[in-house]
């Protein structure tokens, strides 16, 4: 299936995420920057491969792990087609988009993730059950000694060091959960669906993982490290799920800084209230075109 994605789909899940940077929205800032026009979130870009996954598994479903790089950006306009290869074990999928450029095939996402079916109460491996995947693979390159960050003035790059953290809390309503669905075109029966969800032993609707990691796509692209900021690659681990109404709390921190490379590493997660972790993951960011 293709879809051709607009501006309009990147504000509206600006709108959803609260995640306004002016790469998405701006189109005269995002004239100015190595993008050269408006880029979707890769969260949205997430999303459709959830939709992707949902049509594929004909079942309602959970994430597991998920880990996706953005080679390169999808633009408003962008004729975009969802590639799904299952694989080893049963609802682990290789995914990415595609989208026709000069007539030719780009891959603007790409990644791995596993899913898990339901019933959910006793299943090895489910969120929160014994079992579940451990700790993600860490992002980017690992080689070497992590570094405060030095550019070539002496300064910190763009203020950023390790130890740097920034929040949000939110609540997620079912309001937030349709609109997803519809601008998504994910009709999972656990994302949409009460009664399904309960079927399956939970005790309400699911927050989709990328509206979970939405709240990432929050903190990078408006706070830390803030506007302009490009999602290079994210790993995601999902622990428990969140349902509509439950006060989550997500927190980025800076791990990495590579100055020559305008690279930062930033942990990723998702906790209840009480300190429970939910999602948890690391992300790869670049900042060259930060708003100053």
């Amino acid at each position: 299936m293709t879809r051709i994605v607009t501006q309009r789909d990147f504000d509206r899940f600006a709108a959803l995420s609260r995640d306004d940077n002016p790469i998405h929205c701006d189109p005269v800032f995002a004239r100015g920057t190595h993008f050269g026009a408006t880029v979707a979130h890769g969260m949205f870009l997430y999303g459709m491969i959830c939709g992707a996954i949902t049509r594929r598994f004909d079942a309602p479903w959970l994430p597991l792990t998920q880990t996706l790089m953005f080679p390169a950006p999808t633009f408003a306009g962008d004729a975009t087609a969802v590639r799904l290869a299952a694989r080893e074990p049963p609802g682990a999928f290789d995914v990415g988009i595609e989208v026709e450029r000069d007539g030719c095939q780009v891959g603007t996402a790409s990644g791995e993730g596993v899913v898990l079916g339901a019933p959910f109460a006793a299943a090895p491996g489910a969120p929160g059950a014994p079992g579940a995947p451990g700790a993600p693979e860490p992002v980017g390159e690992r080689d070497g000694e992590s570094t405060g960050g030095r550019d070539g003035e002496g300064e910190p790059l763009s203020g950023l060091v390790p130890g740097r953290r920034a929040k949000t809390t939110r609540r997620f309503e079912p309001g937030d959960l349709d609109e997803y669905a519809d601008l998504c075109a994910d009709p999972n029966p656990l994302v949409v669906d009460a009664a399904a969800a309960r079927r399956a032993g939970l005790p309400a609707r699911v927050v989709p993982g990328p509206l979970l990691s939405g709240m990432f796509s929050d903190l990078l692209g408006t706070r830390l490290p803030g506007p302009g900021t490009g999602w290079m690659k994210q790993s995601l681990r999902f622990l428990k799920p969140a349902h509509p109404g439950q006060a989550l709390q997500a927190m980025v921190e800076v791990v990495r800084v590579r100055p020559d490379k305008q690279l930062v590493n930033l942990r990723s997660t998702v906790r209840d209230l009480s300190g429970v972790l939910l999602a948890d993951g690391e992300a790869l960011v670049l900042v060259r075109d930060l708003a100053r």
